[in-house]
């Protein structure tokens, strides 16, 4: 029985897989944004969020579920608009990603200055 068994793909596996690797990457740059938007917030400490997390008995958990919240936030964010992004190929360049929204701007930069 064990010979009709799939072997289980390692880390280094799943890297080679683009798409994975993609949605990896922008995890990691969501996983970012939330960390340093949440030591922000205890930073600047806007409506005494520091002192009400660290007076707190559970302040350890308070934080994590702040720090999860944003993760998860931002995390789908950025994994979300990297999904999003790919269907797009720009005739001119072969390059994906907004460059139409660039290109229209330009345009009508060009027709203001014809005007």
């Amino acid at each position: 029985m064990a010979e009709h068994q799939q072997p289980r793909p390692t880390r280094a596996a799943l890297l080679r897989i683009p798409l994975f690797r993609l949605l990896a990457i922008n995890l990691a740059i969501g996983a970012c944004a939330a960390t340093l938007l949440v030591g922000g917030l205890l930073w600047l400490n806007p409506g005494h969020l520091r002192e009400l997390i660290l007076a707190d008995r559970a302040g350890g958990v308070a934080l994590l579920l702040l720090l999860a919240s944003f993760l998860i936030t931002f995390g789908s964010a950025a994994m979300g608009s990297a999904i999003m992004a790919q269907g797009r190929k720009d005739e001119d360049s072969g390059r994906g990603g907004g460059h139409h929204a660039r290109r229209a701007v330009h345009e009508l930069a060009q027709r203001k200055r014809l005007r």
